[in-house]
């Protein structure tokens, strides 16, 4: 009796076991999957530093690639589609879908982060902190380095950006150096406020070892100005190991 006992508790906890299962596969067939999407909600989370993307233009974005999901379906919706037509307007950085309970679309997205300006005579862009490419639009009004002359995209989105990234973290130089003149990569010229030039320009060479370059100014500006007040340099040269050279 015993041994029957178990044999028809183990029956009995099997049979309740399928019917819980059946349950919740019935349950979820019966789910109103059909039910359109009522509304779709945009998350800017950075919208606070800046906000270079509206509604309306990611709606336009939606309409053009067919996807706007407000009317159809619920269980008819490719949130991976819309993520992708979202990522094509040109500020958006990330995008993220999810459909809440109460069958709405919520799109979290960030925008895209200038770094650096760039402007030569045929052409206008951005580089963003992720070294790629951003046009230049009206709303950009981000406060970066500007570089002149004759960059290249190589250049702008590699020793360019690095510059650019190590000047806005650097609390004495950033309020300094508000453009680069780049003649060609071998020859980069710095003009910026407070220098220790009379409103010319500094010589920085290549891009390469520009911590050590910077240095040795800042040691100039601090030290050797008063002793040189007399000299109107035109231009500081820091291409030189150990030396800063004036020109008159």
């Amino acid at each position: 009796m015993v041994n029957g006992r178990i044999i028809w508790t183990s029956i009995g906890v099997g049979i309740v076991a399928a019917m819980l299962i059946t349950a919740v596969v019935w349950g979820y067939k019966m789910r109103p999957t059909d039910k359109p999407c009522v509304s779709i909600e945009y998350i800017i989370e950075d919208r606070a530093e800046r906000l270079y993307v509206t509604e309306a233009e990611l709606q336009q974005v939606l309409r053009e690639e067919h996807v706007n999901p407000v009317g159809q379906p619920i269980d008819m919706l490719s949130l991976y589609r819309i993520e992708k037509a979202i990522l094509r307007h040109p500020m958006v950085r990330t995008a993220e879908c999810y459909i809440t309970p109460r069958y709405e679309v919520k799109v979290r997205l960030t925008q895209r982060v200038p770094l650096l300006r760039v402007q030569t005579p045929s052409e206008t862009y951005f580089v963003d902190t992720d070294r790629r490419v951003m046009q230049a639009r009206a709303a950009v009004r981000d406060s970066v380095l500007v570089v002149t002359g004759n960059v290249g995209v190589q250049m702008a989105t590699n020793s360019l950006a690095d510059f650019a990234e190590w000047l806005q973290n650097n609390r004495y130089w950033r309020q300094r150096i508000r453009l680069l003149y780049v003649q060609n990569p071998q020859m980069v010229y710095i003009k910026g406020e407070r220098l220790a030039v009379s409103g010319e320009r500094v010589v920085l060479g290549p891009m390469r070892g520009y911590e050590q370059k910077l240095a040795k100014l800042r040691t100039f500006c601090e030290n050797g100005v008063e002793a040189t007040q007399d000299k109107q340099y035109y231009e500081l040269d820091l291409r030189f190991k150990g030396q800063v050279i004036g020109r008159r």
